[in-house]
């Protein structure tokens, strides 16, 4: 992997990014106070680099409440039987490659995983623990935490502060 050096230009850049990723170069430029060249060029190596990883729109679940339903939103603790990192890495692998996973996170102490699930309604969520806790013969519990309002959502990383 190559070793990438950010300097204070490059911050900014994350920084509006994370706010307004859809942002013309020429406006992106303007407020991060650089040249519309400079700034594309950075934003190619930022992104070819990994440190943009993709951009993504954030829906408004109230909004499209009214059209396609609530749906649910879990927070579910899984414990495993087992916790070799084999064990943990088949896991990530499988509840990854499902699109009702939002967010998987290794975590400790307490359980093993935190995940962030969505499912249209309470069959189609016991389709999915199912399909991802109970048929796996390693998960020795799971706890989950219905959302019953989203007060806050961000993916926002805390950068510091530039000028």
């Amino acid at each position: 992997m190559n070793e990438i050096n950010i300097d204070a230009t490059d911050l900014r850049l994350l920084g509006l990014l994370q706010k307004d990723a859809s942002l013309n170069n020429q406006d992106l430029a303007a407020l991060a106070n650089t040249s519309a060249p400079t700034c594309l060029r950075r934003v190619k190596r930022l992104q070819s680099a990994g440190l943009i990883e993709r951009q993504i729109a954030i829906l408004s679940t109230d909004k499209l409440a009214p059209l396609i339903g609530h749906g649910l939103c879990a927070i579910v603790e899984i414990t495993l039987d087992r916790q070799g990192s084999e064990a943990q890495d088949a896991f990530e692998l499988r509840v990854a490659q499902d699109d009702a996973v939002q967010q998987c996170y290794r975590v400790s102490p307490g359980p093993d995983f935190v995940l962030v699930v969505h499912a249209r309604d309470m069959p189609d969520y016991l389709a999915l623990a199912q399909r991802l806790f109970t048929n796996d013969a390693n998960v020795r519990n799971v706890k989950a935490f219905f959302s019953v309002k989203r007060s806050k959502f961000g993916a926002r990383v805390p950068l510091p502060v530039q000028t």
